[in-house]
């Protein structure tokens, strides 16, 4: 048992032909398990037969600008930036009234994590450290249905579409400002 002993020699055993086990003969491919395709079917248990309109309140709005950013509110309690989600930002004009605001959606979701006026008096400043993000502060953000007062911040991927988000959010606050002395 611990090597006490003559070594041990291992027979060589002739292929045994008629062995009834039938452990030794060799498989063909009909006969291999791990080869063969199940055929199953599954039945649904319950068929969608059904289609349902879901509406966004976005029927009646052109789209201006469309990009992929990351938004950030700060949290004045523990005084920090909390990720708000990644997704599309984009600015929607009224087909109406011609106001334009700003909307998020989370990606996955579609959860809105940011709805508000692009206002006149925002000011969008850049934040600090970086030049693909920017500050501004929201006086009615509606995206979790009250409206509240809001510090946001929006990151994008590269510096060049922080200035493109500049650039739609100026032209934005411009055009709503002409529509919001007309409607006091």
């Amino acid at each position: 048992m611990f090597g006490g002993g003559p070594a041990k020699v291992k027979k060589e055993e002739a292929d045994d032909v008629d062995e009834p086990s039938g452990a030794s003969k060799p498989k063909t491919e009909e006969e291999d398990p791990e080869n063969e395709e199940p055929d199953v079917e599954f039945q649904p248990v319950v068929h969608l037969t059904e289609k349902v309109d879901t509406k966004t309140n976005e029927e009646l709005e052109e789209q201006v600008f469309k990009m992929r950013a990351k938004l950030f509110k700060f949290d004045r309690e523990s005084r920090e930036w909390k990720e708000r989600g990644t997704g599309d930002v984009r600015l929607l004009k009224h087909k109406e009234n011609g106001k334009t605001r700003l909307v998020m959606r989370r990606d996955k979701t579609l959860k809105v994590c940011a709805n508000h006026y692009v206002v006149p008096d925002m000011k969008l400043s850049p934040n600090v450290g970086s030049d693909r993000s920017w500050v501004w502060n929201a006086a009615a953000d509606v995206s979790e249905g009250e409206p509240e007062a809001q510090t946001l911040a929006i990151r994008f991927a590269n510096s060049e579409n922080a200035n493109q988000f500049k650039e739609a959010f100026i032209k934005a606050q411009q055009e709503n400002e002409a529509l919001f002395s007309k409607s006091e």
